[in-house]
């Protein structure tokens, strides 16, 4: 069975899930429903399955400025089913990053002019190449000097003279690591493709998700929130209606008003989101986005009933975001407000009770501004360029296709 097929089948048992009336499950419940084999059957990483050998050929990048050095790295690990990349000087070991996809770098690295701990340090600050393994081989005695490459990155430590056996063994495990870490790349993935797939059910909402993570960014931005916050509030985007893949057509784009128990599937689409998500510990920051950004601040939203602060601040900036896009977007059933008049919407909401006046204040503020969204593009490109907005790019282009192959 096909991963594709796998992910088919879990969204069919998702549809089956029975909604509770009484209200929604506490946060992040025991993975015991039935969607929650999402993760655990479609994205399980293969290595743990005893599928190693199926994975193919790891790509290995040896930095040495001395050939010597790195025709013995070469001779130690050539039983291994290994293909080997050479570089003389970290210069060059970037180059080859630019257009090789790799596994491990193994590096023999002098501590003078410390160009070993600055290769570790821009190896771990850029996205591409922050998760690749580094293995640091030196012939420097030191408990300082072991202490200084892990700090700037680098993951495993030898010093020569080296030990064959020693040596294909700490290839191996970091390879086995570094396969566990694509394979949960690879379900987060899955994730945000399905995320897009939600989305495009509907084919009036357009690029809700861009410009809705681009908003919310823009507005942790100007409220001075940490880069982890800024990454949340970007996933959150995507992935906070994924759970209305198990809400059926007829009730999700029902023309008519909803009767209480349509209405009670609508609602379920906040939990049910975030048991989809709750597996991934990599997506812990974005839960509280998922499950409360329908919250109102005098408590009379859902799913909890939450009000004023006890609301998590990320759900509450996403919401704000969520609702301009909404008013400033066109359906079939009205017209698009212009900013202005959806400005005016949401200072009203707030009279009401219903939003953060705050946080509404400092986002009408922000809206205000010129070329505003355009700015927050830019965001996670700032300090690197055109590379960081490449990966941004191809990260888009990959769950795209992915959309197109559940789609089909």
């Amino acid at each position: 069975m096909t991963e594709m097929e796998r992910l088919s089948n879990n969204l069919t048992a998702i549809n089956r899930v029975e909604i509770t009336p009484a209200g929604a499950p506490d946060a992040c419940p025991p993975c015991e429903l039935a969607f929650c084999g999402l993760l655990s059957d479609a994205a399980v990483p293969r290595v743990l399955l005893g599928e190693s050998e199926s994975l193919g050929r790891a790509t290995i990048l040896l930095v040495d400025r001395a050939e010597i050095n790195r025709q013995l790295i070469k001779g130690i690990l050539k039983a291994g089913p290994y293909r080997m990349l050479e570089a003389r000087d970290p210069q060059s070991a970037f180059e080859i990053l630019e257009r090789e996809p790799v596994d491990l770098i193994v590096a023999d690295m002098m501590p003078a002019g410390g160009d070993g701990l600055d290769f570790c340090r821009r190896l771990k600050s850029h996205r591409r190449t922050r998760l690749i393994p580094i293995l640091i081989i030196t012939s420097v005695q030191g408990f300082d000097n072991e202490v200084a490459y892990l700090d700037s990155g680098a993951d495993e430590f030898l010093i020569k003279p080296l030990q064959p056996a020693i040596v294909r063994t700490r290839v191996k495990t970091m390879l086995r690591n570094k396969r566990v870490v694509d394979s949960l790349e690879e379900a987060e993935s899955i994730l945000f493709a399905l995320a897009v797939t939600v989305e495009q059910r509907d084919r009036e909402t357009g690029n809700h998700c861009q410009r809705l993570a681009a908003l919310s960014v823009a507005l942790g931005k100007a409220l001075g929130l940490p880069s982890d916050d800024l990454i949340a509030l970007y996933r959150g985007g995507y992935l906070h209606d994924i759970g209305k893949v198990a809400v059926p057509d007829a009730i999700l784009f029902k023309r008519g008003i909803l009767n209480e128990e349509e209405w009670s599937v609508m609602r379920s689409h906040t939990w049910k989101g975030e048991q989809i998500c709750c597996p991934m510990r990599s997506l812990k920051p974005v839960l509280p986005i998922i499950r409360n950004h329908h919250e109102r601040w005098d408590g009379t939203g859902y799913p909890d009933g939450l009000a004023g602060e006890a609301i998590p601040l990320l759900a509450r900036i996403l919401q704000l975001a969520d609702i301009y896009d909404a008013l400033t977007s066109r359906r079939s059933y009205k017209s698009a407000y212009t900013p202005e008049e959806a400005v005016a919407m949401i200072e009203k909401e707030a009279e009401m009770g219903w939003r953060d006046p705050e946080l509404v204040s400092v986002f009408c503020e922000m809206v205000r501004e010129p070329n505003f969204v355009t700015q927050s593009a830019a965001l996670f490109a700032a300090g690197e360029g055109e590379t960081e907005n490449a990966a941004l790019q191809s990260m888009l282009e990959s769950l795209a296709r992915m959309s197109r192959e559940l789609l089909k």
